[in-house]
């Protein structure tokens, strides 16, 4: 029986990793995921420890590794997809002195603040990165202001792939794709931005060396070879990072083709051929290839807030689906899908985690404007998800006032799967929604740039080929009329806010320090 080559993938989340095996037709032999915590120590801190993820990959990776022996496959080589904006210090020899500090952690808030009150906006047309606590180089200021011992003791300043690949090989090494989303990466000249150096006080030595997304590395280290079963010699491709890889696992490569992703949080995403950014600052550049650049806009309330409802204001819905072996997602679905459009006049605006597009404000806050005796928790639920998709709207009107064209939409991530949250996608941005049928699409945007790199495909956009359309929806237009009374009503509301959710965070951030001097 002849072997087949198979290309493992890795994709390094925030909640977990998960790691798939593809054939070169896009089939997947395995797949393997690993959860692990996500630490908040203080208000506001999300962190994660290093050590924990890198052997929770360890242990899925095993896992993979076997299946696909066990089907005769060889493993050909090994590609990456990894959550950005992730920053650890580490020591001269090689230890990491903090947490990974992930995109959620919200603890540069004023130094954010201060940034963008100074040469926030220059740094970000020249890096492409918007000026918010997500990025690391608020974080870095925030080291220097609040922990100069940690400032001081580290030799290196690294993200969670980084971390990654120096536990396998001994070398730091970045994507240009990871490092396109520091704030510190030059889009133009793909270099450490010497500007941005200059104001975090750190030395481009202290950060690693910036590499192609293509980039080959062989070499593993022997031990670590010989306890996962590989031959030290196969090709690992430091690959990109999992939002530009998404737009290629799900074929959305062509200019106009928008991919539309809500997993945790969400992003609207398009490829262009050469960097660009926006005047107003809306939205983010960052590296696919050297000779494809993806521009969007993130936002942060994704399924989180679908999650938050679930667990808060309907924890008996969730209790019975336990009880009944019944998904509480689909029975809360069902719920929203007896309300009509437009929840009968009831907004819900998700910032249940600050935002990042348009506004790129780390104080906004969760609010339901126009309850009535007459609204009930179904329509509850049902504002809930609209209020996420009116949100991915203002982002794609960010892309479109930039000037991208829409040609397509393409919907990936966890929301895919709700036939209702997909629907209500296509009737308030007017237009067809398809969902691909690339499963895991990082991971299958990862595995692709691999057999690229490896010869195992002719070019990229070849994947168009392999990603079917599972299912498209229309904009029914009764529905969309109903939409388009709301929209301006939100974005207007939206826009406002923004003074006043400054003023309501102060106020809880007094309220959390008083609750902790207790």
């Amino acid at each position: 029986m002849v072997s087949e080559k198979i290309i493992i993938a890795i994709d390094i989340g925030t909640t977990s990793t998960k790691i798939l095996a593809y054939d070169r037709k896009g089939n997947a032999w395995a797949e393997e995921e690993q959860e692990y915590p996500l630490y908040s120590p203080h208000p506001g801190w999300k962190e994660q420890d290093p050590e924990e993820i890198f052997s929770a990959l360890k242990a899925t990776l095993k896992k993979v590794l076997k299946a696909v022996k066990a089907k005769n496959g060889v493993p050909a080589g090994i590609g990456f997809s990894a959550a950005m904006h992730s920053l650890i210090a580490m020591d001269k020899n090689g230890h990491a002195l903090t947490g990974s500090l992930t995109w959620a952690d919200q603890r540069s808030v004023q130094e954010t603040e201060e940034l963008k009150n100074g040469d926030g906006h220059d740094i970000y047309l020249r890096t492409g990165t918007p000026i918010h606590p997500m990025s690391p180089l608020t974080k870095l200021l925030w080291f220097r202001n609040h922990r100069p011992d940690i400032f001081e003791k580290a030799s290196k300043w690294i993200s969670i792939k980084e971390y990654v690949f120096y536990r396998l090989f001994g070398q730091y090494v970045v994507d240009y794709s990871i490092a396109s989303a520091t704030g510190m990466f030059n889009l133009e000249n793909l270099a450490w931005d010497q500007k941005a150096l200059e104001l975090t006080g750190i030395k481009e030595s202290q950060l690693s060396e910036p590499v192609a997304t293509t980039h080959q590395v062989t070499g593993l280290d022997e031990k670590l070879a010989e306890d996962l079963g590989l031959p030290e010699d196969t090709p690992f491709v430091i690959g990109a990072s999992d939002g530009v890889l998404a737009n290629l696992g799900v074929g959305a490569i062509d200019p106009g083709s928008i991919a539309c992703s809500i997993g945790t949080s969400g992003a609207i995403r398009t490829v262009v051929s050469k960097p660009a950014v926006d005047p107003k600052g809306r939205i983010f550049c960052y590296a696919l290839t050297d000779n494809l650049w993806v521009i969007g806009g993130p936002i942060n309330n994704g399924g989180i807030t679908f999650r938050w409802a679930r667990d808060k204001l309907f924890p008996d819905v969730k209790k019975q689906a336990l009880a009944s072996g019944t998904d509480p997602y689909d029975d809360l679905a069902k719920m929203a899908a007896k309300v009509q459009p437009g929840s009968d006049g009831l907004l819900f605006f998700p910032y249940l985690t600050g935002e990042r597009a348009p506004y790129w404000n780390a104080d906004t806050k969760g609010v339901f404007f126009g309850l009535t005796l007459d609204h009930g928790r179904a329509h509850m639920i049902r504002s809930v998800l609209e209020g996420v998709m009116f949100q991915m709207y203002t982002v794609i009107i960010a892309l479109i006032e930039a000037g991208v064209e829409p040609v397509e939409y393409r919907a990936n991530g966890g929301f895919a799967r709700s036939e209702l949250w997909r629907q209500i996608m296509a009737d308030i941005f007017e237009t067809e929604i398809m969902v691909p049928e690339s499963h895991q699409s990082s991971c299958m945007g990862a595995a692709w740039l691999t057999m690229h790199k490896l010869g195992m495909v002719s070019d990229l956009s070849s994947i168009k080929e392999i990603v079917k359309t599972k299912v498209k929806h229309e904009p029914v237009k009764e529905n969309a009329d109903a939409y388009n009374k709301l929209k301006p009503v939100f974005i207007r509301l939206a826009r406002d806010l923004q003074y006043d959710f400054g003023i309501i965070s102060d106020i809880q951030r007094q309220f959390g320090e008083e609750q902790a001097h207790k």
